[in-house]
């Protein structure tokens, strides 16, 4: 087991994104994942239901006592839900000395629909997370067009929207291309340095809850065992290709993946 990953983020009941994907994708990648929980919420494969808020000062308590003793070697940031949340986590960090590398999926619309996140925070987590704190932003289109307020329907406008991500702060901008059109998926790695393209076949599944999630965490797992960006990013990627071509089918909706893919059976 190498490399700490502290997971903050939301819990899914159905077990297909959320915390739930988080610590399955960490183990599976053999990290050791630890959480602190920022909202609780009723869903599954057709929708979410109802979402129960966790006290600020808790989430945040649950993080100190993570980094306070075991320490981590990165940080994967989901669901924060309001700005309370995310004020009281850009706090706690401002005041921490020596953050490891955060990953920042800035979670905001749910596989099926539902807002998961109030607009308040949405430009909370802009100008007290990404820029302060982010050393990985990975939006989907859908987010960095909420991010941006662009319109974005081509590479080039991608392109251009994670330049403008990167103008807010972050070290790096994964743009993900899964909502685009085509047979082909691209995603490109922006950064000061230049672009990196990640492109793969676009799998036909409707089984495809919790990918954000998923992804950021196998990425930030990798960084936590001393991977680069670009190659946390490629293993990722193929984790969670194998996972979609290898989901159960749970579900009559937008059904989970196979997280456990990468792990041999016991006998």
């Amino acid at each position: 087991m190498q490399g700490r990953v502290l997971i903050i983020a939301g819990s899914d009941s159905g077990g297909g994104a959320g915390i739930q994907a988080d610590i399955k994708t960490v183990t599976a990648l053999d990290g050791f994942a630890m959480t602190a929980i920022t909202a609780l919420t009723a869903q599954n494969t057709l929708g979410v239901e109802g979402i129960a808020e966790v006290a600020p000062e808790f989430v945040v308590k649950q993080i100190d006592m993570v980094l306070s003793d075991i320490g981590a070697d990165a940080i994967k940031i989901g669901m924060l839900h309001r700005k309370e949340v995310v004020d009281a986590v850009a706090a706690y960090f401002d005041e921490t000395e020596d953050l490891p590398p955060v990953v920042l999926d800035p979670v905001m619309i749910a596989k099926g629909g539902a807002n998961l996140i109030a607009a308040e925070a949405g430009e909370a987590i802009k100008n007290r997370l990404i820029g302060p704190h982010t050393y990985l932003l990975t939006p989907n289109i859908p987010e960095a067009e909420q991010l941006t307020g662009m319109t974005i329907r081509s590479r080039q406008d991608m392109e251009k929207a994670g330049r403008r991500l990167l103008d807010l702060g972050p070290v790096a901008v994964l743009m993900k291309g899964g909502h685009a059109e085509g047979e082909t998926v691209t995603d490109l790695l922006i950064s000061p340095q230049g672009v990196e393209t990640f492109s793969h076949p676009r799998i036909d599944s409707k089984h495809t809850h919790g990918t954000g999630c998923t992804l950021s965490s196998a990425i930030a797992t990798g960084l936590a065992q001393g991977l680069s960006a670009a190659a946390a990013v490629d293993r990722a990627i193929r984790y969670v290709e194998i996972a979609i071509r290898q989901a159960p089918g749970y579900g009559a909706g937008h059904g989970p993946m196979d997280h456990g893919h990468p792990v041999m059976p016991f006998n």
